[in-house]
């Protein structure tokens, strides 16, 4: 069979979905990967084809979350969600040619992040089956709210009511925009209500979110999508620091740009106190000229290869940093700015792995250095020991390309010769007639 999978966000979002094609091929199937240019990269390293959509991440959210962050205190879900929709809105045209033109002869479209409604879009013009791939729980449910509210403020009588409300402000952020292309492109009439009845896979271990009770038999949590660390050798320099002592401490806040960035190093170098420490910037402007000599910068390392190395992992939160961490068996302290960081800071300190999150719009050495004192503490290395055996044992990708094997299976079966009926779905040459068209 033949997929397609498409994203759009940074890449913690799009590496994630790289493993995941790389198990289909694996597993005899033909996939290709649609995301940001800059964030392909996973996907070349594991032989896959890729194809990079319209736009540029980071030059878009990075002064998106820099003037976000200076309001967050009133608004943080609000500029976030706006920060998103710009992008996609901008995109959403040629995001939706492009799928439409990789997707000719697919057998379904795998769609996830801010692509996400532009891929289901697109598999209903080729007529082929459309997959939902996350690593945020967003399907509605009691069990907990939605994953863009604090968690610790929402009454639980509201859970599944929050979900629903996150879900619709996207969705109108995201429909008149998406319409427009939906037309343009493909000719499809406009969309009233958002989709539901596709199947969604997470990417999400059970040992950080329990499967609810309540979801439907289409939303399944796999565990955590990475691909098995092949023979990585690490910069010289690297390597020399860490066996100059004992496993230093991480710190690093991804793709986070909404704070002030020397002035946080300055208490993260309070806090630290001392101690060995590897500092990754990220996407943030920190000067790293004169650091103190237990500092230590580096650039992009797989986690899967230092997270073990590490004696506390300090992160901003993400899905995948914290899987990883966790992952890992060791443990975090968690610095969240926006949107789902909260969530996972929350799940990570209901695992026993982390203790209250710091404050990551008013990041103060004494905070952080508690937290660390909390991360270092016996009892919580032996539960981060225990969960990250328990995660070890998943195969996230290897559960996501059974059930979608299950899912394809059902298809065929059910739907006999549904593909044959009359502009059910473009040949080739109309598919391309078509984009010709609309590219004028």
């Amino acid at each position: 069979m033949k997929f397609v999978v498409v994203t759009y966000g940074t890449e913690g979002d799009t590496r994630p979905l790289a493993a995941l094609c790389a198990a289909l091929v694996d597993a005899g199937h033909e996939a290709r990967l649609l995301g940001d240019r800059a964030t392909l990269e996973s996907g070349r390293a594991l032989g896959i084809p890729v194809t990079a959509l319209a736009g540029d991440i980071k030059a878009s959210l990075q002064p998106a979350l820099s003037g976000a962050g200076a309001v967050a205190g009133r608004s943080r879900f609000n500029n976030t969600a706006n920060a998103l929709a710009g992008i996609a809105n901008d995109h959403a045209e040629a995001w939706l040619r492009e799928t439409v033109t990789a997707g000719d002869g697919c057998d379904a479209v795998i769609v996830s992040g801010l692509a996400a409604f532009v891929g289901l879009s697109a598999a209903e013009y080729l007529g082929v089956k459309a997959i939902g791939a996350g690593l945020i729980p967003i399907s509605p449910t009691r069990a907990f709210a939605s994953p863009f509210f604090p968690p610790t403020r929402v009454p639980s009588f509201l859970n599944r009511a929050s979900h629903a409300f996150v879900n619709g402000v996207l969705w109108r952020a995201f429909r008149k925009k998406l319409n427009a292309a939906r037309a343009t492109v493909c000719k499809l009439p406009p969309r009233q209500g958002l989709w539901t009845e596709h199947p969604m896979l997470y990417g999400v271990s059970p040992r950080l979110v329990n499967p609810p009770a309540d979801w439907p038999a289409n939303a399944h949590l796999c565990g955590q999508w990475i691909t098995p660390l092949t023979d990585w050798t690490p910069p010289q320099d690297l390597a020399e620091f860490l066996a100059q002592g004992d496993a230093p401490i991480y710190v690093g806040f991804g793709s986070m740009t909404s704070f002030n960035a020397q002035t946080a190093l300055e208490e993260v170098i309070a806090a630290a106190g001392g101690r060995r420490t590897l500092l990754h910037r990220g996407w943030s402007d920190m000067d790293v000229s004169s650091l103190p000599a237990n500092f230590h910068v580096v650039g992009d390392i797989p986690h899967e290869w230092l997270f073990p190395r590490m004696s506390v992992v300090v992160h901003h939160g993400g899905s995948g940093t914290s899987h990883s961490a966790a992952r890992a068996g060791i443990p975090s302290v968690v610095v969240p700015f926006a949107g789902d960081q909260f969530f996972w800071a929350n799940r990570l300190q209901r695992a026993g792995i982390a203790g209250e999150p710091v404050d990551g719009k008013n990041l103060r050495a004494a905070g952080l250095s508690r937290a660390i004192d909390y991360a270092e503490r016996a009892e919580v290395r032996v539960r981060a020991q225990t969960i990250g055996g328990l995660m070890r044992e998943e195969n996230g990708v290897g559960c996501a390309v059974s059930l979608i094997k299950a899912m394809m299976g059902s298809r065929v079966a059910s739907q006999g010769g549904e593909n044959d009926k009359a502009g059910s779905r473009p040949n080739a040459v109309q598919l391309r007639s078509l984009l010709r068209t609309r590219t004028v």
